[in-house]
Formats: structure tokens, sequence, C-alpha cells
């Protein structure tokens, strides 16, 4: 009774009003200028790993966003397989969780099988997209396992919530330039979150500043009810890579793709006025199925297999 869990620690202090967060009913996103009139890539979109977030759930408006870009989504059910995976261009995971809970102590727990984990990556390498979100604790510690696969450090902490401009951090990938001016990318709100590390040759954006400081699990205290404080100088919350033939992002926060309200109304993700965070969705799909310019580097995967 007089321990509290590290997840309820983050519940409380670093997100809105988390049991509560829901979908914006009145937000109506749509793609001013669809991308994909002839072709649609399909997306398997995970609900088969304890997902916070689903396409019918809190992330019903992402969903909505990228079916009115062209996509055809399908929800998946299943664990990852070369069968499961087969025919999909782009694989959507966002916030698996070892248990069904997320202040239960088996959330942390790796979502994914080791033979889940080599399924995607060896998806991905054969010309797969994935777009992987995590979030701060215990997210990114079940996604973790995940993670490595593609020599992705998450820090399994969580951090405070940041607006990235082009003078803070944000970064100037091909993501964020878009496929044309009006597209261009000038300023993305996180809402907490954890931070990243991608491997060598990746590139990262929303880089964090450098006093920017974060709450992780002390692996000492099995409780997690003291966590540690260390910086986050160097790290970001997001990456994008080549693996392979294919390509991977990984979001260190959620709620940036999405559109909710806290339990007192206030709006956070896509719905925030003044933020180019639908904008950001979308360019992350056309990246991902090729419409805009690779990175500029390739990752250590790339290089083996040339």
């Amino acid at each position: 009774m007089f321990r509290m869990s590290f997840a309820l620690l983050v519940c409380l202090l670093c997100s809105p009003a988390l049991a509560q967060q829901r979908a914006d009913p009145d937000y109506k996103p749509v793609a001013s200028d669809p991308a994909y009139k002839t072709t649609h890539p399909r997306v398997l979109f995970d609900e088969a790993h304890h997902n916070f977030h689903t396409a019918s759930g809190r992330y019903k408006p992402f969903a909505e966003l990228i079916t009115s870009d062209g996509c055809v989504i399908t929800p998946n059910k299943q664990e990852f397989s070369s069968g499961t995976l087969k025919g999909f261009n782009i694989l959507i995971i966002a916030n698996a969780l070892g248990d069904e809970r997320m202040g239960t102590a088996r959330a942390e727990a790796p979502a994914f099988t080791e033979e889940e984990c080599d399924a995607v990556r060896d998806w991905v390498k054969a010309g797969g997209s994935l777009l992987l979100i995590t979030d701060h604790y215990p997210t990114g510690s079940a996604a973790e396992t995940l993670g490595q696969r593609f020599d992705m450090d998450f820090s399994k902490g969580s951090t405070q919530e940041y607006t990235f401009t082009k003078d803070t951090g944000l970064g100037d990938h091909a993501i964020l330039q878009g496929r044309s001016e009006s597209e261009r990318v000038k300023m993305v709100g996180t809402f907490t979150g954890q931070s990243l590390k991608g491997p060598r040759g990746s590139a990262e954006f929303f880089k964090l500043p450098g006093d920017a400081k974060e709450k992780v699990p002390d692996p000492e205290n099995p409780f997690r009810n003291k966590p540690l404080t260390r910086s986050a100088k160097g790290r970001c919350q997001g990456v994008a890579l080549n693996f392979g033939k294919g390509r991977v992002v990984a979001l260190g926060e959620a709620a940036m793709l999405s559109a909710q309200l806290s339990g007192d109304g206030r709006a956070f993700g896509m719905n925030v006025k003044g933020l180019d965070n639908q904008q950001f969705a979308l360019n992350v799909i056309h990246w991902l199925t090729g419409l805009l310019e690779p990175a500029e580097s390739k990752s250590k995967s790339d290089r083996k297999d040339e």
C-alpha cells in the first residue's frame, strides 16, 4: 500500500490524465493533398500486444488521417511472423506492453517474443517499413527487445514535454521537408515520452536540449518507486534509418501522432493549434513508402548488405 510504482509515478507526474485520456471526437483529420490516389499502401496496425494505442481507439484520428491519404489499414490480432507480415507495406506498432494494464509490474516485460522480433527484423530487411512508437515507462521497456534488432537505444524512462522548431532541435530530415514547401514541418510538440539514440548512420531529429533530464528506472530497485534522474543530452525523440531494403522510423513519444483530450479537456497531439504534428504524421508515412528522399547516410545493416 505504501509503495508507489514508477509506472504510477509516471502516470501522475508526466502524463496528462493518462487514465482518462481519449480520442478527440471533434477532431476530423483529412489529408488535403492525398498522396496515394492510384496505389494504396497496405498498413498492418498492431493490436495484438496489449497496445495502449489502437486504430479504433486512441489512435483513431491518426488511422483516419492516413486512410484519407490513401492507405488501407488492417488491424493485427496475431503474433508477428513471416506469414502475418506478408503482403503488407508498413507495420505500425504504438505503445505495445507486456501486460494489458499499464500500471502493473508485468507491463514492462517484453511485449514481443524473440521469434517475433526476428520476424519483424527480417521483414524490414527484405523491404518492409516499420513505424515503431514508444513512450515513457513502461512502454520503452516493453519494446526494447524489438528496438535492439535495429540497434536502437531506448532510455526506458520519462522526459518532459518539448516543442521542437528549427532553432530547438527539430532537425532537417526529408520527413520534415515534405514533398513541397507547403508540407514542410516547422513546429512539432511532444508530450513527455522517452529519449532515444539511433545507430551509427541513422538520422536523428527532435533532438533534446543540452540541459534535458529524464527519470529512468533504477535497476537496483525492483519496486521502481525511486527512479533515477539522469542527463538526456545528446539524445532525441525521433530516429529514421534505412535497414537492408526497408526503412524504420522510431518515435519516443506517442501522443504527438494522436489527437486526444485529457480528463480536464486539454488537447494534446495533432489537435493542438499551431503545431505541425498532423503534417509530420503524413510525412512519416510518405518517407516509409518511398515518396520522400531517403536519409543521406545508411545504417550499419545497409553497409553490410552491400
